[in-house]
């Protein structure tokens, strides 16, 4: 990385901070070591180990994982504290590729607002963008954008209308129909046979609707569908998730849920996500099975039972905002060492 391109990262990270911290988020550090994780089926981690000193009365050395996001460390805090908070911290995921977009180790921006939701998440990151721009600067390739890629206000689209207008079928009629193989070898695609709702749905998204997302002005896409496992709160249609991920330049920045706050919902995602993670991991990692009672209702210092609070999560890779701040088209060219 160049000295230019090194100065401005360091100016995004100090404004990043100037943001959440005039707007009271505790600023907190986790550790990067977890004895273990968040099951998610959707990613594979990276798998070390602590070798206990001669003369321990540990007598092996003790699995460790590194975090795949602060999650897991940031809700423990979230259940305790309920405050609003944020994290900028490496993070690492496995089996990936590398390159234009993706590096096995990356940087990661975290923040929990509470007594939001997904909706009122949006809006933060909107101010959060015309904060940062301003002060840090960005540039776009000449001649390729009528609009700003990356200014706000962000369009908002959800799933169901992306998939009615680039791939011309309804995603929850073809789900409940069960045909979204035939559908996904409509677009000329060749899913393998026995290949699940999820599965197929992302199939169809990543070839087929991504692609076509707008390039010239930020895009959301909101309500996910239900069938694609998260810890995010089920809207009151039962079909979609509270959740956005938000695409810059045809690229997604950044994912948000109205987070689950019901342990026993927790508690069967985590049962159902370690489970196929048993069968298809090629890492696989520990979980814990008491995390789910982290959401449920405790007694504070004066006796008074409290529940985990209403609040929206949103998790924004760094290295690539400042892919789209700095006008480059790889996060090569802003990672101080590539992979």
């Amino acid at each position: 990385m160049d000295i230019e391109l090194l100065w401005k990262r360091a100016e995004v990270i100090r404004t990043i901070r100037r943001f959440f911290d005039e707007r009271g988020y505790l600023a907190t550090d986790t550790p990067l070591l977890a004895p273990d994780l968040i099951p998610e089926s959707c990613l594979e981690v990276f798998e070390t180990a602590y070798l206990p000193p001669e003369g321990s009365t540990l007598r092996k050395a003790q699995p460790y994982w590194l975090i795949p996001s602060p999650e897991i460390w940031m809700k423990k805090l979230i259940a305790q504290h309920r405050v609003s908070m944020y994290q900028i911290c490496k993070c690492f995921r496995n089996g990936e590729s590398t390159g234009r977009l993706h590096s096995p180790e990356f940087t990661m921006l975290e923040y929990y607002t509470m007594d939001a939701d997904y909706e009122d998440a949006l809006r933060i990151t909107e101010d959060f963008f015309r904060f940062l721009l301003p002060q840090v600067g960005h540039s776009a390739p000449a001649g390729v954008f009528e609009a700003d890629p990356l200014s706000p206000p962000f369009l908002r689209l959800t799933m169901e209308d992306a998939f009615s207008q680039w791939v011309g079928f309804s995603l929850f009629e073809a789900a409940e129909k069960g045909s979204l193989e035939a559908e996904a070898r409509n677009l000329g695609l060749a899913p393998p046979a026995g290949m699940n709702q999820a599965d197929l749905y992302n199939l169809i998204f990543v070839h087929a609707v991504e692609p076509q997302l707008p390039q010239d002005r930020p895009v959301a896409l909101m309500d996910y569908p239900a069938f694609v496992p998260c810890l995010a709160k089920t809207r009151p249609d039962g079909k979609t998730m509270e959740r956005w991920e938000l695409y810059v330049r045809g690229i997604e920045l950044a994912n948000c849920y109205s987070e689950e706050t019901d342990g026993e919902a927790v508690r069967r995602y985590f049962e159902a996500e370690t489970a196929v993670k048993a069968q298809t991991a090629l890492v696989p990692h520990k979980t814990d099975g008491e995390y789910w009672k982290s959401f449920l209702p405790h007694r504070d210092a004066g006796g008074t039972a409290r529940p985990f609070p209403r609040c929206a999560g949103v998790a924004l890779g760094l290295d690539r905002l400042i892919m789209g701040l700095s006008g480059r088209s790889t996060i090569d060219g802003v990672l101080t060492f590539p992979f």
